[in-house]
Order: C-alpha cells, then structure tokens, then sequence
C-alpha cells in the first residue's frame, strides 16, 4: 500500500477509505473538511464518530473529546490541559515510583511476575484515578472492564458479562460525578463539572462520554505498550542490557521507537465533511475514512528499516498519538508512567524472561493493540517497602497533602 495505493477504498464494513502512508495520514489528520463527530442524537449530519466497523454501545453517548468537532472539542480539551500538561505529569513522578516500587516488590521474592496483571494493569489504573479524583482502591472496579471491552469481540460468549461490568464503572463514575459536585474536591472529574458552554453546564452523558475516554486511554494503551516494550526485551537481551546500561542516552529515543514499533491505537475512524481532493485523491461528503497511524509508522520513506526495532532511531516522527487537533491529550503522562515503570523493571529484575507460550495477545487490535498475559521469571530479590494495600493508603494521603490532582496553570 506504501507503494503503491497509500490511500485506498474498501467495501467492507459498508465501505470506507483507508489511508496507510505517512504523508497522506498526516494530511487527512490534519484537513478542515474530515470530521470527528459522532451524532448520536441525529441532529445535525449523522456522522458516526471514530469507530469502524461503528458499533452502537449499550448507552448511547460519544466518546469524549474524539468524537466532538470544534469549537466543541476545543472548550472540552481548554479543561483538560491544566491537569495533563508536562508541569502537571511532573508532579506525579514521585507518586508513580513509590506504585511501581510496591507493585514489583509483590512478586519480587517469589521470582515469578505477570507483567500485566501484577504491575502494567495496576499503576497506569491507579494513577489516572487519582488524577481524576476517584478512590485509589476502586481501581479494582474499572480495572477488568476498561481492558475487556477493549478486547472482548461482539460475538465473544463474555460479552453480556464484560458489558455488565462495564454498566457497573459507568455507575460509579457517574456517582463520583454527583458527589464531586456537592462535594467538590481537585482532579479531572471536578474540572469537567465546573464546566459551562455559553453558560450552560454540559448534560452528564457528555461528561459520561469524556471520563469513559480518559479512562480508557489513561489505563488500556500505556499497558499495552508496556507489555509489549517488556516482551520485546525479553527477547533480545542483548539490547535489553545496553538500554539498562545507557539509559540516560536511550531511555528517550527507545520510548518513541517502542511508541511507533507497537503503536498502542493502531488508527482512528473519520467522515468527510465536504466534497474535496487531499492527498491526491478526490473524496465526498459522508464518505468514512481509516487512518491507519500504525501503516503510517512503518512507512520506508520515512523510517528506515521500519520493522526493525531501533533504540537510538533519530527523528523519530510517528503517529502513535494521532496528529492535529485531535492529537493524544495524555502523551506526557503516558511517556512517564511508561518510563517509571520500565527503568524500574530494569533496576530490580533486569533478567526477567518472558514465557512465550502463555503470553497472551489481544484476539483483535482494531481499538487497542494489547496483551492480556505476560508471565515472566527472573532472579528472586527483596523487598524494599509496603505492599500495594498500604501503599495505596499512603499515596492517598500525597494526593490529598500535596494537592497533586489540582490543575496547573500558568503561573502557579
């Protein structure tokens, strides 16, 4: 397709185009006439957001700010910033090691870890409730379904009961919704219901819509690339011990690379809005469009060698957090919660081995490319600390003593 049809049409899923190289990608992202929205109230052109196939979920509702078009989107985003900007994400540092160091510590004497349930499901989970002012211990109650609607298939035998679990963390967000707003106290939820559009506050299925996207960006995609970095290690140890040893010049361009290598959102759904030529093709109002962000990062002619791991690649330009407007609003705190969690990894059990035979991948990556099992063993070593029970207790009280989930403004 790079070569020679970097934009394609299909028939299938009622027919749609598909846009696989890295400059039509960055063109179509990036044009005025593709929209986002998704119209679930029919009331204005009937767009179908940004999935396809375009399934419709059990509550009606869009999915946050991707499926808002400006100036919409661009209000909702305004509130956002504040509380995942680099200066906001920097705050949080000392908090995630001190998760990541119990979650490790768990399995440390035992030599014996599963890297995504027993540490890449946990902190990414723990710390975006913290961020939106959730509970810390109720990560338990979104941890399972925020992955499993991700990777359950519509006919799965699982389905009605990964539905009923994701029906039950929907509650309990729009719980902590109301009783932020009596009650309010700092983070994402109580930045989102303090909000008013030309001095109207937004219905709460909106707001429904935006937490269930913060989620699950915030806990499905830093896993995935997590498991996915630590399987790859795992098997090339070579590699594994020169980014150990050379983290300080690594640690930055391997993060990007494993970003584009794995790209945990492998492409997002879109409409044309107007009748238009971009990219060297002519499109019409209505018509769907795939980007393919992962096909764009494994474009030669702008990766060499482009399915090869390269830890020192230079001008590493991918797409792994969309592009434009609509680029990923939680890319600082993805990068560092990634990075606390693998320099850890590679400090306490640097010769981890990962079990091929039940590592186990996502049946479909349509939404997220993941990992719902990554067993792995390495030297036994000690524990350093409390386990993650306590831990949470105390990160609790951070939180609270060092207003973390408060937003950062300019200035402050």
């Amino acid at each position: 397709m790079h070569e020679k049809c970097p934009v394609a049409w299909t028939e299938t899923h009622g027919g749609h185009w598909v846009a696989a190289g890295h400059r039509e990608v960055f063109e179509l992202a990036r044009c005025p006439h593709v929209s986002n929205d998704r119209d679930y109230r029919n009331e204005r052109r009937g767009y179908l957001g940004i999935t396809i196939p375009f399934a419709e979920p059990p509550m009606p509702m869009r999915n946050g700010i991707l499926e808002m078009d400006d100036p919409e989107h661009r209000l909702f985003r305004a509130v956002l910033n504040p509380y995942l900007s680099p200066s906001a994400v920097r705050r949080w540092e000392p908090f995630i090691d001190e998760l990541v160091r119990a979650c490790l510590d768990e399995k440390i004497e035992s030599g014996r870890i599963d890297f995504v349930d027993d540490l890449a499901n946990i902190v990414p989970a723990v710390v975006t409730l913290g961020m939106l002012g959730i509970p810390l211990a109720k990560w338990v109650v979104y941890n399972e379904p925020a992955h499993a609607v991700v990777y359950t298939p519509p006919d799965s035998p699982d389905r009605e009961r990964v539905q009923e679990l994701n029906m039950a963390m929907g509650l309990d967000l729009l719980a902590n919704l109301h009783e932020i707003r009596e009650n309010p106290r700092p983070g994402l939820i109580d930045g989102l219901a303090r909000l008013e559009i030309d001095g109207q506050k937004p219905e709460d299925i909106d707001l429904l819509g935006m937490l269930g996207l913060l989620i699950g960006g915030g806990f499905d995609t830093t896993t995935a690339l997590t498991a996915h970095s630590l399987e790859w290690l795992s098997e090339h140890p070579a590699e594994r011990e020169t980014l150990g040893r050379e983290r300080d010049l690594l640690l930055n361009p391997a993060t990007e690379e494993f970003l584009r290598y794995f790209t945990p959102a492998p492409g997002d759904g879109r409409t044309i809005s107007a009748d238009c030529d971009i990219a060297g093709q002519r499109f019409a109002e209505g018509e769907r469009l795939w980007l393919s962000w992962a096909m764009a990062n494994r474009d030669p002619a702008v990766f060499p060698d482009p399915d090869t791991v390269v830890l020192d690649r230079k001008g590493n330009r991918h797409t792994s957090f969309g592009l434009g407007i609509y680029r990923c609003i939680g890319s600082n705190l993805a990068r560092t919660v990634f990075k606390r969690m693998l320099v850890a990894v590679l400090d306490r059990i640097p010769d981890f081995h990962c079990d091929p035979e039940r590592a186990v991948h996502y049946d479909t990556i349509g939404v997220i490319q993941g990992m719902r099992k990554l067993p792995a063993t390495f030297t036994p070593g000690r524990r350093s600390g409390p386990g993650l029970d306590d831990t949470l207790v105390v990160l609790e009280r951070m939180i609270d003593e060092q207003g973390l989930a408060a937003p950062v403004t300019a200035g402050s």
